[in-house]
């Protein structure tokens, strides 16, 4: 990746932190300063050459609200979520509607995922399988 390239995403990350949606606002004050379960995470973070809602690097685990925008992109979000999974990440997606009118079904859901997510060293390395999975609960919450 170019340093232009990088600079222009790290910009884009800047932007889209002071651009939030309501909902990635709404769920950011449950997520900041270590507030769930002690984790830290990270909103609008670079990671690779995407940029993902919020991360928590100790468990690897990236959280993407998905607004209707996602319905029409979802073959780009697909190659997205299998970047993450090589690089072993966890994805979990939930509805921007499913995080402003059950907010405590979401938190419990990224709950037992940190609490019950293997440290990521025991996480399976790209070339050697895939034991990670997209948890894609948009249905679910």
């Amino acid at each position: 990746m170019g340093v232009r390239l990088s600079k222009e995403l790290v910009n884009s990350a800047r932007n889209l932190r002071k651009s939030s949606t309501d909902a990635e606002r709404y769920l950011w004050k449950y997520l900041r300063r270590n507030r769930l379960e002690g984790f830290k995470f990270r909103r609008q973070q670079l990671t690779g050459r995407y940029i993902v809602d919020f991360v928590n690097f100790k468990r690897k685990i990236v959280i993407e609200i998905d607004g209707g925008q996602h319905a029409i992109e979802s073959a780009r979000d697909r190659k997205r979520d299998n970047w993450l999974r090589e690089e072993g990440f966890e994805v979990l997606r939930f509805w921007d509607n499913d995080v402003l009118k059950n907010i405590e079904g979401v938190l419990e859901v990224i709950r037992a995922k940190l609490l019950l997510s293997p440290h990521p060293k025991t996480l399976s390395h790209r070339g050697r399988g895939n034991k990670t999975k997209i948890f894609d609960n948009t249905s679910k919450v």
